[in-house]
């Protein structure tokens, strides 16, 4: 299963005056990618990597520590997901729930989300991401499905008890080619949606 674990730099730690931060006074904020493409190695989880980088610089500050960033592949427990055992799957299920933020990604397959994504997400109970932050991601072949994380991502996360405090990112396969048009979505997306993220995110880690 594919599991990767990130920093993202931040401001040092100071520990003398008026606001002063120490590394030690809380855990650092947890952002994990969810990528349900059905190939390893995608760039839908690439994409979901800059989101959730561009996502935790966002959030810096909230927690003394720097955010982490985490990546899971669900083309890694394919296999598994709609088996009568899913012992890995059950694992991760839980450590996402224990997240901060998730950024789920997926690429869109006949104008919705892929189906081992559904069959992952199917394994939660309604109610059980409460309290876990979410970010739709979804990278489409055309701008004409951006709407696609709005209308079918949206209500299965907030079904499941997530807060989704911001529209879902929507990218395309022409941004993908060239690093300048991606960063330039992403700075868009955050100009309109990081304040609701950071306000969710923060009350959240108050409770």
């Amino acid at each position: 299963m594919t599991f990767t674990t990130e920093a993202v730099t931040a401001a040092p730690p100071t520990t003398d005056g008026p606001g002063a931060r120490t590394a030690d006074a809380a855990p650092a904020l947890r952002v994990v990618v969810l990528s349900g493409n059905p190939r390893p190695g995608s760039r839908t989880a690439a994409t979901g990597r800059a989101t959730a980088t561009a996502v935790a610089r966002a959030l810096d500050g909230v927690r003394p520590a720097a955010p982490e960033i985490e990546t899971v592949e669900l083309a890694d427990l394919a296999g598994e997901v709609l088996a009568p055992e899913h012992p890995r799957a059950d694992a991760v299920l839980a450590d996402l729930a224990r997240a901060d933020v998730v950024v789920v990604a997926t690429p869109v397959y006949k104008a919705s989300y892929t189906g081992l994504l559904k069959a992952f997400l199917d394994l939660y109970r309604a109610g059980d991401l409460r309290d876990v932050v979410a970010v739709p991601l979804v990278v489409s072949g055309n701008p004409a499905h951006a709407l696609a994380g709005e209308v079918h991502l949206r209500p299965l996360l907030v079904e499941l008890g997530a807060v989704v405090p911001t529209r879902a990112v929507a990218v395309t396969k022409a941004d993908l080619a060239d690093p300048v048009a991606l960063d330039a979505v992403l700075e868009r997306w955050l100009a309109d949606a990081g304040a609701a993220l950071r306000a969710a995110v923060r009350t959240e880690v108050a409770r």
